[in-house]
């Protein structure tokens, strides 16, 4: 059962939360194995933040290397478990060791302890841990899934940079044309229309786009908002719109191809981890459809995983879905011949991580002077609209 629980930890401060527990005893006692003291608790009907619990990525690393030093030292695992149950100051991973610990004190393993939390521990990160129980190389997988995680984090950090200076920028650009169109032309536009002659076509469009911006501001902001919350529901709600999104963003030009070099790098990195821990090529393909995150691509290894199921060796496979440039193609023929498949992904990896890298060194190089012509234009648009009329003033009173 779960219940919404209050406690004060060793500082004396509040904490409420949620966890599951047999009864208020057992919840009481669970609360005070990792150092919180019970003062109330009350059932709770649905969801649960223990099950729904999504841990930082830091944390998990920290996890995992502990646990890793821990295990390779000889420590068994109920009592390294306990340990870091003990020292990690996260509140929700604590209730997720705590709960961790109980499955195994009952007599479950640890993979499937963490089956138990399936936001905290993905597939992948249970399906390794499953494979180094089975082979005995539990700390071995934990060093692997340290630097997996280490470098999934550097690509996150690499991608939310190709999408956040952008999105900067354009609102940069956003709140001038905004600040000109609403303040600036119409205070200029006054004195134009003074003059009394006929404006030039650049200066009558203009002022009907300032006049637009200022008498329908709020349409302005709020169509992208609407299409972008009507997009998202779609795109989540709808497997052929996802689809279709997904296609979308492998095809904007240029940012497409980054996508897709961070999407193929995070697949190589994991099957390789996956492969290299013992886990059959077949079962790795299954395990890493779930973790790209596009279904253009999770479509095209289903057909490559079902291509090696018929028969056919990794690099046809993969040649056949079109997915790999000829270069890892022929990267990945070298390792399967060689018998060291795994090495050639991690290479593959390696190959597109560096591509990334250097690929949005130069997007965002290209994108400040892209942003700074879109802002001179449409100040040479102003300038040119505004002193055009003026110009041709000053010009008829001197002849």
């Amino acid at each position: 059962m779960l219940f919404a629980y209050k406690a004060m930890n060793p500082q004396g401060r509040t904490v409420m939360g949620q966890m599951e527990a047999a009864n208020l005893i057992d919840l009481e006692m669970r609360l005070k194995r990792i150092d919180l003291d019970f003062i109330k608790g009350d059932p709770v009907k649905q969801g649960g933040m223990l099950h729904s619990a999504k841990i930082p990525r830091p944390e998990l690393i920290n996890f995992c290397f502990h646990l890793e030093q821990l295990t390779r030292s000889g420590v068994p695992i109920l009592e390294g478990l306990t340990d870091l149950r003990d020292s990690i100051t996260h509140p929700q991973f604590r209730q997720v060791l705590a709960g961790m610990i109980e499955s195994i004190e009952g007599g479950k393993t640890l993979s499937q302890a963490m089956l138990e939390h399936p936001r905290t521990f993905d597939e992948v990160f249970i399906s390794l841990i499953r494979a180094g129980e089975d082979t005995g190389n539990l700390p071995g997988v934990l060093q692997s899934l340290v630097d997996s995680l280490k470098w999934q984090d550097e690509l996150a950090s690499q991608t939310k940079k190709l999408i956040m200076y952008p999105a900067f920028l354009g609102f940069v650009v956003v709140g001038v044309t905004f600040f000109m169109m609403i303040y600036l032309v119409p205070k200029m536009a006054g004195f134009i229309k003074n003059m009394g002659q006929e404006l030039p076509l650049q200066t009558q469009v203009l002022m009907a786009t300032s006049d637009f911006f200022v008498n329908y501001w709020y349409l302005i902001i709020i169509t992208p908002i609407l299409l972008v919350v009507a997009s998202t529901v779609a795109v989540n709600t709808n497997s052929v719109a996802r689809y279709r999104f997904d296609a979308f963003k492998l095809r904007i030009p240029y940012i497409g191809e980054i996508l897709r070099k961070i999407i193929l790098s995070r697949f190589s990195g994991i099957f390789a981890m996956l492969y290299a821990s013992g886990i059959s090529i077949i079962d790795a393909i299954k395990t890493t459809e779930n973790v790209v995150g596009n279904m253009v691509i999770k479509e095209g290894l289903q057909r490559a995983g079902q291509l090696i199921a018929d028969g056919q060796n990794v690099t046809a496979a993969f040649q056949s879905i079109n997915l790999f440039p000829p270069l890892v193609v022929r990267m990945l023929r070298v390792g399967e011949n060689t018998g060291g498949l795994d090495k050639a992904l991690i290479n593959v990896s390696y190959f597109y991580n560096r591509d990334v890298k250097e690929s949005i060194e130069k997007v965002q190089t290209m994108i400040e002077p892209a942003m700074t012509m879109i802002v001179g234009l449409i100040l040479g648009w102003v300038m040119i609209a505004v002193l055009g009329p003026i110009y041709d003033i000053i010009s008829k009173l001197k002849m």
